[in-house]
């Protein structure tokens, strides 16, 4: 797991102008790559590559980036891992390449020369983001994984591309203008966070998941994709599997074991985040099923009631028999944190799961420098709750007649104008209860769901909010609608929020995150189970649950799903309350003239006065004005 940044159109420059702006560059990830620094610069080309590396696979220096061909007309930076990186090198050995090392860096380059990119990108598992310069041609390649797990932005400014694993990076080179994207900006707050393709600066893009770009010259581009969720779903749903109960579930843990497999091999110390959940669990029982030796698992634990699962945690540990290790945290050691976080996502980011997901991290990187995690089993085998009241409510709502439906919605938007003493959540509710009347298809229903503030454009005068997945039915109406939610939110909340906070949040701690869960192969095989055998009732995972049950008894694991949040809404009242004021004080969000200072306000004195909860709406203002306070002065 590393970082890597670089630019093309700088031919007017100096060769030592252009290292010491790429090295520059490749310095603002340090956290993602503290063990080594390599830059490449082709002067007659304008074009420069900064690479830190986080040793992982071959600690030598063989495994040192840019990497170069050997004959010298490709050089590749690659951040990630291939999981299949084996046979791929036995395979091109057995056609002639020879290897220098034992990285899997250098069996992507092997193959990215040998087959080209459509083929390799085809042929690859693993999470990754990639830059290849051919030399000879002068054109560039930019990839990014299936699922979107590593990240990778790029924008064109004047006569210069840029491109790097974090904003950061570009930011420092002097031909970026630091624009805000309004329009981008009224995303965020309906998402609380900012969806691929857009960034947060007007002129930057993040690369979709499973798409390439071929640059024949700076600002000149071709985009292919070689793997879609919508399109490879769709196939997976027309050919379904017959099986029963039993045969689905050992063909799942075969693809498991598979995924788990391959994500072991590493030359540091290796662990997994265990939050006593099912996901996560029994990762940890697979790992602990193809190790001979003790497997560390990590939690993070607070004290206050109802936010705390780190017992539970414990618990799996104690019966998996892995060196566990918990810290509990106050709620003060928890805010201290919340100063960095502008930093640590240098783009607009409020889902609060990124305070715990970074302490936890903090905590594994002590011990070792890889660990594995459960994300993605909510996405595939159905176990946010919203799926289920979902499913449950749109069959209630989509019977109300469209005149009937948009009066409820009418009176539903006065009666949360109103707030009874003592009944502070009611104005969020019926907001919501307004949306969900208004919606008529699914996706129009299920966006209102996973809406934060429902009218963006409002808070951000100026803007247009551009459209997402969320805002078209992307499948034809027979696949149900479970299946529906789960494939909009594997394209978007998951890239986006989910992946985003973990990448994020590992790697400004110098630790690699790998997901097995999210093994594009997986994620194919389960597509193709019937819905009621892969999710089955409330609260969903039924294949999941049956093969943890096989490793850890029940009653260790069967509850509510809890998730890995913090309380921000009372924080915001208490102890955050200056911090609060500060970001949100009326003369400043008016100077600034990005914000309706008026509806912010009015937010704001509402929940600080115990009038209405808002706390989950101005998170996103604060991260936002952080953000803001930090990155565009």
């Amino acid at each position: 797991m590393c970082g890597f940044a670089g630019f093309w159109g700088d031919a007017s420059q100096p060769a030592e102008t252009l290292f010491l702006r790429v090295g520059r560059m490749a310095d603002a990830l340090l956290h993602r790559g503290p063990d080594d620094r390599g830059v490449e610069v082709d002067a007659p080309a304008g074009f420069a590559l900064g690479f830190r590396r986080l040793s992982i696979l071959d600690l030598s220096a063989e495994g040192h980036q840019p990497m170069t061909s050997h004959d010298g007309r490709f050089t590749l930076v690659f951040n990630g891992e291939i999981y299949n990186f084996a046979e791929l090198r036995a395979e091109l050995e057995r056609a002639g390449a020879t290897f220098r090392s034992r990285s899997d860096t250098e069996v992507l380059l092997a193959a990215l020369v040998a087959w080209g990119p459509a083929r390799a990108l085809e042929r690859v598992v693993g999470m990754f983001a990639f830059a290849l310069w051919d030399r000879r041609e002068r054109r560039l390649v930019l990839a990014r994984d299936r699922l979107g797990k590593k990240p990778l932005y790029y924008g064109q400014f004047g006569a210069t591309l840029l491109f790097g694993s974090e904003l950061k990076a570009l930011v420092l080179h002097p031909a970026f203008e630091r624009e805000l994207d309004r329009d981008a900006l009224a995303l965020f707050f309906r998402h609380n966070y900012v969806p691929a393709p857009r960034s947060i600066w007007r002129g930057v893009q993040k690369l979709r998941p499973g798409t390439w770009l071929e640059f024949s010259a700076p600002g000149v581009a071709r985009e292919h994709v070689y793997w879609d969720a919508f399109a490879s779903a769709s196939r997976a749903f027309a050919e379904p599997l017959r099986l029963d109960a039993g045969a689905a579930e050992e063909a799942l843990l075969e693809h498991l074991r598979t995924a788990v497999r391959q994500r072991l091999f590493a030359d540091v110390p290796l662990g997994a985040f265990l939050s006593g959940g099912i996901d996560s669990s029994l990762i940890v029982a697979l790992m602990r099923e193809a190790r001979s030796d003790p497997v560390r698992t990590f939690t993070i634990g607070f004290r206050e009631q109802g936010f705390d699962e780190a017992h539970f945690a414990r618990k799996v540990a104690e019966h998996l028999g892995t060196e566990h290790t918990e810290l509990y945290l106050s709620s003060a050691e928890a805010r201290a944190v919340v100063p960095r976080l502008s930093e640590v996502w240098d783009e607009p980011f409020a889902d609060s799961s990124q305070i715990p997901t970074l302490l936890v991290a903090r905590l594994a990187r002590t011990q070792v420098r890889v660990v594995l995690s459960g994300d993605g089993g909510d996405e595939l085998f159905g176990g946010y709750v919203r799926y289920h009241l979902a499913r449950r409510w749109r069959r209630v709502f989509a019977a109300v007649p469209a005149g009937v439906a948009r009066g409820l919605a009418r009176v539903l938007e006065r009666t949360g104008a109103r707030i009874p003493p003592g009944m502070t959540r009611l104005p969020r509710r019926t907001r919501r209860l307004a949306q969900l009347f208004g919606a008529r298809s699914r996706t129009s229903f299920y966006r209102a769901l996973v809406t934060h503030w429902d009218q963006p454009e409002r808070l951000v005068p100026g803007a247009r909010e551009p459209a997402t997945p969320l805002d078209r039915d992307p499948l034809p109406g027979r696949v149900p609608f479970m299946d529906e939610m789960m494939l909009l939110d594997l394209v978007t909340y998951l890239p986006d929020d989910i992946l985003c906070k973990v990448d994020r949040a590992s790697m400004a701690e110098s630790l690699e995150a790998r997901a097995p869960l999210l093994d594009h192969r997986l994620a194919e095989f389960a597509w193709r189970l019937p819905l009621a055998l892969r999710v089955g009732p409330a609260p969903g995972k039924r294949l999941l649950r049956s093969l943890l049950a096989r490793y850890v008894p029940l009653a260790l694991f069967q509850r509510p799903k809890q998730g890995f949040s913090v309380p921000v809404g009372e924080w915001l009242r208490g102890p955050l309350l200056e911090w609060s004021e500060e970001l949100l004080d009326a003369r400043r969000l008016e100077r600034e003239g990005v914000l309706d200072a008026a509806l912010v306000r009015a937010h704001w004195e509402e929940h600080r006065d115990g009038r209405a909860d808002w706390g989950y709406l101005l998170w996103d203002v604060l991260q936002f004005q952080a953000w803001k306070e930090r990155w565009l002065p």
